[in-house]
């Protein structure tokens, strides 16, 4: 079964905004990959851009601590996926509203 283009809209626009880790953290744009958030509501609605290394790079260190495989480190040096997801959604609001 595909992706509605709703989904395929969100997952753009979530993409587009580089890792939020990043942007965040250090006010800088990297790229990023889908990183969808695995809970009771697991969609294509609730993810997080995140790039490679905060994504699953397997690091533990510096500027970096992946959420693949240290998911605990990761909330604790960023912030909860949860907390995390809605100033994502806040930053794809305001993009939406400049288009």
């Amino acid at each position: 079964m595909g992706i509605s283009m709703a989904e395929a809209n969100h997952l753009s626009d979530v993409q587009e905004l580089g890792c939020i880790v990043c942007h965040k953290m250090y006010g800088q744009y990297r790229d990023a990959e889908i990183h969808h958030l695995v809970d009771k509501k697991r969609d294509h609605f609730r993810v997080l851009p995140l790039c490679m290394e905060h994504h699953r790079g397997g690091k533990d260190s510096g500027m970096f601590v992946s959420r693949h495989p240290y998911k605990k480190r990761f909330e604790q040096a960023y912030s909860s996926e949860i907390d995390l997801l809605e100033e994502v959604n806040k930053l794809i609001k305001g993009m939406q509203e400049t288009k």
